[in-house]
Formats: structure tokens, C-alpha cells, sequence
């Protein structure tokens, strides 16, 4: 009899062993967890059955498209795997979008404004603003026209030359950017304009964001601010989540105050699965005067991977070993290590045995607490390739049982593993040989005086750049600050991206980069000039000389050029003549009146009369402005309007790669 699109679905899932249980029954919940997250695996098994994948897939241009509603609304009728008792029951318990929790097989953490969009368009630390939170369905317009890339300006290349005229974008050979890139603008609208090109190309992510600590830089919506700094990380991470390589690393340094709700949504977006651990920093020593009698000295970095990919490849150290040559190993140098595991006898009995050296037989029993890393089946053959190395065997006074010799040629491209508390090890590291300082204090070293606050250390983005990525990998950082992370990564010969909104961009960040490139000076009595460079931070481990470059530039702005000038203005009168500017040359919301009747310019400056009149005037001027056109959208990059230089035109085609 031919079996029933039932019966066929659910022997195919079945095939799955992770959807089964202990007795060979299919487990709804977990084929729906997968689908939700549309698992490549659980798609390719489901196009195998030609009439299962025209039930559940859309043939668009010639691709199969994953109907997802359509096949998690099958799997959770109440009449698949119905049988005689299960027919007639009705569920009763707790639901999220008509699933029941028990479907979909997780935790949601639901807040204010979770469905929204919101800019954060920030350029000042001490700077409050009220934006507008675009709802994912109902402004979808809105968001489109907000994510679009936007037109790059004020292009410069900064080499040991100094800064020079940008004359072309670096590729590689199969046309991937090769250009560290140091972007002024909005960060989640940078994002956006990187994805078409660095989509899936970005292997570490490292971020220090706002902690919403109420004393820190994040100072939007005051009525809203734990929702709309959920909201904000939303934002940022999804379309960072496409910039990360399959087997990328992403950290996010944050501290008590947010860091389990940042959890539940980064599980959100990254998947639970590919949580790899919650990475302790200690801050300082404790302190008496803090609440409870009880001092939290540590902050914390959450890592995610992309793609689960639980290999010795993901994450790990490479570390200086000491390697023999002998003569009865001419072309191999090798190493010793324990022949025992921390398994015990109990666990492996077939490694319980009394290993006997064929040369003298001396007889050395198992630990009891341990086992041999051998079994007795397989001893003959490590001992046949000279794998264990006894006693007297070589000139080593200080061994004293069979030991493991590894060759230099197996370790070959393996990494040390890491315990969780690295960091903590490393700066101890650090500290013993003088290396480390705080970053306050290389930031003073190379101005001279405290220009930003908290900055983190070199040391700390040294180990983490050190333990994921290699040579030539990308690194970016969406919450750069004062340049930490481009400058270790730059010194450490990774491609960087760096993006900072806040208005010290230019004047910090962007100078402690130039710095790490050098200068060529005249050295006095020398004929040839040197080059001055940062000498701080890691610049001594890593043996730093300077050199390389780097490429900044800007998000073009439109109204945020406005934005800025309303910020500045001294006085009501520099307001008013702003406020004739942006009737004439920008993009007003549309309930403003682009017309200035002289009735309203006497209320605005009576306004200012009044208490708190300049600030309250300088809301109403940028409550005028269309906050969708802060930028210059790619896509109006012709328009006359927005006056885009046939210079940064034809660097915008570079950089986006009309070609493609």
C-alpha cells in the first residue's frame, strides 16, 4: 500500500537521528526549533522527496524557497502524529505567536519597541535625543530607504607619506577589499553600506558598546532606556551576524547591568547553539564603599560563533614549543607529553594495563586516578613507530614514566587550548614582564593627556585578536572609540574596519591610527629619514616598527550636516538664519512647513527668551528635519541635489564595485 504524505514526511524526518528520541518517536519541538531557525541540514533533507518539497518550497527564478510558515504550521497541527489518544486532546499552556512554548523550544525575551528599528544618531557623548522608532512592518518603506548604503565622502589616505589624495580601492584577487577602513557616520547605517561588500568576510568582531549604566554614552529616550537599549544592540548585531564568516568569533564586552538580558538576545539572533562562553575580565582590586558591602570587579565579554563549528580551529593559541632533534629522527624534530588522560581505569578498562619497555623490561603500572592515553590493543603499534619514550631512553634527567613523543610535523597548524579565564592569565602575563599598562595610560602617552575615558588596554585586544584570528584576517569594530582594537589589529597585521559616529572620530581616533602608521622624519647625523611611530601599548611584543596605511572617510551627510550646525549654534539669531537654510536645502518631515511666516519667527526667538530657551529651540529645529535623510543614499548619488563631486562618484563605483 502506498504510504500517505504523512507517513513519508515523518520517515524522513526520522532519518534525522537529533529529531528522535530514546524510543525511535519523532520529537516535534525539535524539528520546529530547527525550522524556525531554517537549518541548512533539515532543507536539504526535506528536497529530497520531489512531492514533500513541492508542498513546502516556492520555485522562484529558479530557486527553491523554504516556505517556513507553511511546513511549521503542518508539524504543529494537532493532528500530525495524532494517533487514537492524542486526536481528541486539547492543549492548554502558555503560547508565543499561536506556538506553544513546548513547539518552539525556547526562551523569548520580549520588551518595548522589540519590533522597531532605531537609528541612534548620536554624535555627541553629553548629547539626549528623541528619535523615532521605525516599526519593522508598518514603516517598512521607511527602514528600506534607512538601510540603504549610503554615498562615502571625504576620502584620505593616511601612509608614513602622511595623508594623500585616494586614488584607488585595493583588491585582492578574487575582488575582495584589501584596505583597512577607518568610517566616520552612524554605526548601524555604516553596517548596512559594508554588507554588499564584506558579507561573510569578517572573522573576528570585537565591540565595547555603550553598558547603559545611565553615566555613560548611551543617551537616547530617557522614558525608555532599558527597551531602547535592547532595541539598539538588536539593530546592530542582526546585520553584524552577516558580516561574520561561518567560523567567525564575535565578543561583546558589556557588564552586570545589561549582560543577561544581552544574552537572551543575542541567543536571539546568533542562535543558542552557537553560544561558545561568557569570558570574565577582572577591572580591579575590590573596594569597601560599594552597594551591599560587596564589590563586583570583573566585567564580561559574550562570544558567539556563526555556524557552530566546534573545531580546534575556532579558537585557540599558538605557542612557542620546545622541539628535540635526534639522529634517530633525522627528519623530524619532536616533543614529549603525557601518555596518561584524565579518564579513569573505570571509565576505560581496556587502557588498564602494565606497560613493559621492550629494551629492559622495566614494568610501570597505570595511575590508578588516570588512564593510559593508549589502549593495551594498540600499544604494539605506537611502540612499532617509536611513540613512547621511557626512561633512559634520552639524556632526560627529570623523566621519570613513559611519556608521548608528538612530532613538530603533527602539530603543524594546531592551537593550545584556552581556558575561559584567558584574559585574567594573560594580563597576569603581562604584568610580570612590565608589558601591560593601563589604557588611560597609553592613550596619555600619545597625547600627552587624558582625551578619552576608559579606553581599553592593547594587552587585552592583543589575546583576543592572538586566540582567533591569523595573519591577513579581518577585524572589525563597530564601537572603535579611541582606536584600540584597529591599532592592536594594525600592529598585528590583520585587516581592520573600524566605525565611530561620536564626533572625536577625527580628532582621537583617527590620530592615535595615524600614529601607529608613523611618520617619516630627518633624523639628525643620518642620511636616510626614520620613522616615527607608536612605540606603546603591544608595540615592543610584537616588535612594531610602523608602516602600512589606511583609508578614512565619512558617511555623506545631508540633514546631519544641519543636525550639527543646530548643535553648535551660540544664539537664537544663528538659529533662525539656520532655520531659512533648512526650509530652502533640506529634507523636512512631512508635517513641517517649508515656509517661514514672520508670525513664527517671533514665537521661536520668544521661545528662546524663556528657561532652557536655546535648548528648547534647538529641539524644535531638529524635530523639523526628516531623521530618514541624516545620509545620502547611494541610489541618489546622481541626484544634483546632494551635490556629489565627480571625485567621490567615482570612488563610490570603486568601492561598491559597479563592475560586479
Amino acid at each position: 500500500m502506498p504510504k500517505s504524505f504523512h507517513e513519508k514526511l515523518i520517515n524522513l524526518l526520522k532519518t534525522a537521528p537529533r529529531f528522535v528520541d530514546e524510543e525511535g518517536e519523532l520529537v516535534k519541538a525539535a524539528v520546529i526549533d530547527q525550522a524556525w531557525k531554517i537549518d541548512h541540514d533539515l532543507v536539504r533533507l526535506l528536497l529530497r522527496e520531489p512531492d514533500i518539497k513541492a508542498k513546502f518550497f516556492d520555485e522562484v527564478e529558479r530557486h527553491w524557497v523554504f516556505n517556513t510558515n507553511t511546513f511549521i504550521d503542518y508539524i504543529s497541527d494537532k493532528n500530525f502524529l495524532a494517533n487514537s489518544y492524542t486526536r481528541f486532546r486539547n492543549k492548554i499552556g502558555l503560547n508565543i505567536e499561536d506556538k506553544f512554548l513546548p513547539e518552539r523550544g525556547e526562551v523569548s525575551l520580549v520588551w518595548p519597541y522589540k519590533d522597531c528599528v532605531l537609528e541612534g544618531g548620536q554624535t555627541k557623548e553629553e548629547e539626549k535625543r528623541k528619535e523615532i522608532f521605525f516599526n519593522e512592518i508598518l514603516a517598512q518603506d521607511e527602514i528600506d530607504r534607512l538601510f540603504d548604503p549610503k554615498v562615502l565622502t571625504r576620502w584620505k589616505r593616511h601612509t608614513i607619506d602622511g595623508g594623500q589624495e585616494l586614488t584607488e580601492i585595493k583588491r585582492d584577487e578574487n575582488g575582495i577589499i584589501q584596505e583597512n577602513l577607518l568610517i566616520k557616520g552612524n554605526n548601524l547605517l555604516a553596517l548596512h553600506t559594508l554588507k554588499q561588500q564584506f558579507r561573510g568576510k569578517v572573522k573576528l568582531i570585537y565591540i565595547d558598546p555603550p553598558y547603559n549604566t545611565g553615566s555613560d554614552s548611551f543617551g537616547y529616550n530617557d522614558n525608555f532606556n532599558h527597551s531602547s537599549w535592547l532595541t539598539f544592540m538588536k539593530n546592530r548585531l542582526e546585520v553584524a551576524r552577516e558580516l561574520l564568516r561561518d567560523d567567525g568569533v564575535i565578543f561583546i564586552h558589556i557588564d552586570d547591568q545589561e549582560m543577561h538580558y544581552l544574552k537572551l538576545v543575542v541567543d536571539g539572533i546568533f542562535g543558542r547553539d552557537n553560544f561558545i562562553a561568557t569570558v570574565p575580565r577582572k577591572t580591579r582590586s575590590g573596594k569597601s564603599d560599594v552597594p551591599y558591602k560587596l564589590s563586583q570587579d570583573f566585567d564580561w565579554m559574550l562570544m558567539y560563533t556563526k555556524n557552530a563549528l566546534k573545531t580546534d580551529a575556532l579558537f585557540g593559541r599558538s605557542i612557542a614549543r620546545k622541539y628535540h632533534k635526534t639522529p634517530d629522527f633525522p627528519n623530524d624534530e619532536w616533543r614529549l607529553t603525557d601518555l596518561t588522560t584524565q579518564r579513569t581505569i573505570y571509565e576505560r578498562p581496556n587502557s588498564n594495563f602494565i606497560l613493559v619497555n621492550p629494551r629492559n623490561g622495566q614494568e610501570f603500572p597505570v595511575n590508578p586516578n588516570r588512564c593510559w592515553g593508549v589502549t593495551k590493543d594498540s600499544v604494539d603499534e605506537y611502540l612499532r613507530k617509536g611513540k613512547i619514550v621511557f626512561p633512559g631512553d634520552y639524556d632526560f634527567h627529570d623523566l621519570k614514566r613513559p611519556a608521548m613523543r608528538v612530532f613538530k610535523s603533527e602539530d603543524m597548524g594546531k592551537k593550545a587550548y584556552v581556558s575561559s579565564d584567558f584574559l585574567n592569565q594573560a594580563m597576569d602575563e603581562l604584568l610580570k614582564s612590565m608589558v601591560n599598562r593601563k589604557g588611560t595610560d597609553e592613550i596619555v602617552e600619545l597625547f600627552g593627556e587624558k582625551v578619552f575615558a576608559y579606553p581599553k588596554n592593547e594587552g587585552l585586544i592583543e589575546r583576543i585578536i592572538e586566540y582567533t584570528t591569523e595573519e591577513g584576517d579581518t577585524v572589525l569594530d563597530f564601537h572603535v572609540g579611541s582606536g584600540t582594537t584597529a591599532a592592536v589589529a594594525h600592529k598585528m597585521n590583520r585587516q581592520w574596519i573600524a566605525v565611530e559616529q561620536m564626533d572625536y572620530a577625527e580628532t582621537i581616533t583617527m590620530e592615535r591610527l595615524k600614529k601607529v602608521v608613523g611618520k617619516k622624519v630627518e633624523a639628525e647625523g643620518k642620511l636616510i629619514e626614520e620613522i616615527d611611530y607608536d612605540t606603546g601599548g603591544i608595540s615592543e611584543s610584537v616588535n612594531w616598527q610602523g608602516g602600512g596605511d589606511f583609508i578614512y572617510c565619512e558617511l555623506m551627510p545631508y540633514n546631519q550636516a544641519f543636525m550639527d550646525k543646530i548643535q553648535a549654534a551660540q544664539s537664537s539669531e544663528t538659529l533662525v538664519a539656520l532655520w531659512r537654510g533648512i526650509a530652502e536645502n533640506s529634507f523636512l518631515n512631512w508635517y513641517a512647513n517649508a515656509e517661514i511666516p514672520e508670525d513664527a519667527v517671533k514665537d521661536f526667538i520668544k521661545i528662546g527668551k524663556g528657561e532652557n530657551g536655546l535648548e528648547k529651540q534647538k529641539k524644535l529645529l531638529m524635530g523639523l528635519l526628516d531623521k530618514n535623510q541624516l545620509y545620502v543614499n547611494l541610489s541618489e548619488i546622481e541626484d544634483a541635489d546632494f551635490g556629489v563631486s565627480e571625485g567621490d562618484k567615482a570612488l563610490n563605483r570603486a568601492f561598491y564595485d559597479d563592475a560586479s
